[in-house]
């Protein structure tokens, strides 16, 4: 059965649910620490599939709950305000990384605006640009960002900001490891109350430069490689600290990635030895199925994996029900929690989820997806696979969800591709 009445009124459907959580003792409310990195796919991941080393995510997966079905928006911009709205790109009308300008505070509600008002501090480090002002106009209490996308050392820019102050990047100095320390700063000043963290790694973004660990004349591969194992070192330097700070059983840590895999990666990043149908910006399954890694010890299974179906949109709800945080009134939501499935619990999963791109989109389900343009294909060899069917195919099972997922679509009508929006006026 399809559920749209569930995600439209996602409002009403986890009121219970949120005066619950809001009910229960403060110390029963997980700090949230969320992992976004930067144009990884499933086969950056080892424990995905992918033939690189990432121990420390691999730790948290085998400690926690690997989500086998995340689906993000399949470009950096209007995957970000999908996650931090909880609202699909045809509302917001970010709908491409052309088209920043075109959500407002006024308009739209983020992630931190909700959970600081039931207690929580927040902070937003790394990426931000594709979307509009700042951290700080969004509701975040403090924010490291710098410009553009990849940026790691001085000769690529020359600074970065904290919380409105301009900071130089001194020459030699990695810029993963500044975010690094802002992140642990902020955890030891606020570690006596609950917190929220959206920590938006620089990796893997282009261009693909050396790191700190690489040895000079690396190939372009080598280096490509030398990014995933730093960008894992960085999460287990995140986890060794909250480990130091005596927070790791009080905090839920989710890593994912914010589309699929870029073209400088793409060939290596196979899953099981295996390529892919698909790279970011593409409407394909390396386009947007991404890792998602949960990890929360004593609440999230350990070694567990879950196959329900999971979109950026769900993050909205699934934080603001585990703060006990209420949602807004009068937004109409397309998040539906998954904080169930963190716990082990079986929840009410999503029958579908819907994938939006610049005037293009696609709705699938377990089995089959279908496009705007009324394609269907059969995923049953994702995300090696995507089989076409034929229009006038009248086997049952393609037949029954081609009804099904156009009817999903018809309530979620793609906006039309945009060029630049005007910023707005404040």
């Amino acid at each position: 059965m399809i559920r749209t009445a569930i995600v439209l009124l996602a409002s009403i459907s986890f009121a219970s649910a949120i005066v619950r959580a809001a009910d229960a003792p403060a110390a029963s409310r997980p700090n949230i620490i969320l992992i976004l990195s930067d144009d990884v796919g499933l086969g950056d991941i080892h424990c995905y599939g992918g033939p690189f080393k990432t121990p420390h995510i691999d730790a948290l997966a085998a400690g926690g709950t690997r989500f086998e079905y995340c689906y993000a928006t399949p470009l950096c911009g209007p995957s970000r305000c999908q996650l931090l709205t909880g609202r699909y790109p045809f509302r917001t009308g970010l709908n491409s990384n052309q088209s920043r300008n075109a959500v407002d505070p006024s308009r739209e509600i983020m992630i931190p605006t909700v959970l600081k008002k039931a207690g929580y501090a927040t902070a937003s480090v790394g990426k931000w640009g594709q979307i509009c002002l700042g951290p700080g106009e969004w509701g975040f209490d403090e924010y490291l960002v710098y410009p553009g996308s990849g940026r790691f050392w001085r000769k690529q820019t020359t600074f970065y900001t904290v919380n409105g102050e301009q900071k130089d990047l001194p020459a030699r100095t990695y810029l993963p490891g500044i975010m690094h320390r802002f992140v642990a700063d902020f955890i030891a000043r606020h570690k006596d109350r609950p917190f929220f963290v959206y920590y938006s790694l620089s990796h893997l973004h282009g261009p693909i430069v050396r790191t700190p660990d690489s040895k000079p004349g690396a190939s372009p591969e080598q280096l490509y490689t030398d990014n995933v194992e730093y960008m894992d070192k960085l999460v287990g330097m995140l986890i060794e600290e909250l480990d130091r700070q005596r927070l790791r059983e009080k905090t839920l840590v989710l890593f994912t990635g914010d589309n699929g895999t870029a073209r400088f990666g793409v060939k290596q990043a196979t899953v099981d030895g295996k390529p892919i149908s698909g790279q970011k910006a593409s409407m394909l399954e390396g386009g947007s199925r991404v890792p998602l890694v949960v990890n929360w010890p004593g609440a999230t299974p350990a070694g567990k994996v879950n196959r329900d179906l999971t979109d950026f949109s769900d993050f909205f709800a699934t934080f603001a029900e585990l703060a006990g945080a209420k949602l807004p009134e009068g937004v109409t939501l397309d998040s539906h929690s998954f904080a169930p499935q963190i716990r082990g619990e079986r929840g009410s999963p999503r029958d579908w989820v819907y994938v939006e791109l610049n005037g293009r989109s696609y709705v699938r389900d377990a089995r089959f997806k279908l496009t705007g343009g009324g394609e269907l294909f059969d995923l049953a060899e994702a995300p090696f696979k995507e089989i076409p069917v034929a229009a006038d195919a009248t086997d049952e099972a393609p037949a029954a969800a081609r009804k099904k997922l156009q009817a999903v679509l018809e309530k979620h009508p793609a906006a039309p591709g945009r060029a630049n929006v005007p910023a707005p006026t404040r």
